[in-house]
């Protein structure tokens, strides 16, 4: 799954090795493996592809830093979502999982739920 750079993973970005490693819970039988399966299924797996056709509220939450999957791509693909809403942060990708980041992404991310969810209860169903 990840290994230093230059080794043989689906992640080696300088970040990677230490960022999985300090969210896995010391104790934790974890096994650094994938199935071979998802390194083919990877590059075909394009999500935003489908953005445009997404009609209700959606939030993107998207690091600037991340060397994991890099942000362009991602705001490009936001762009077209109708109803969407970007909110960036200068964490890589392994820090959204921990700290200051992660409860940075947390709060917009329950305020974002919290906004639309107000909107869809006091809007009759059907209307």
């Amino acid at each position: 799954l990840y290994a230093d750079p230059g080794a043989l993973a689906l992640m080696t970005a300088p970040d990677a090795k230490p960022g999985y490693e300090a969210i896995i819970p010391d104790g934790a039988g974890f096994a650094n493996e994938v199935a071979a399966r998802v390194a083919i299924a990877i590059p075909r797996y394009r999500p935003g592809k489908l953005v445009e056709n997404i009609e209700i509220p959606i939030l993107f939450c998207v690091s600037t830093t991340d060397s994991v999957t890099p942000p362009g791509e991602t705001v490009r693909f936001a762009a077209t979502a109708p109803r969407g809403e970007v909110k960036t942060y200068d964490a890589g990708h392994f820090e959204f999982y921990l700290g200051q980041p992660f409860e940075e992404l947390v709060r917009d991310q329950a305020e974002f739920f919290a906004r639309h969810f107000e909107r869809a209860v006091a809007v009759p169903h059907g209307r």
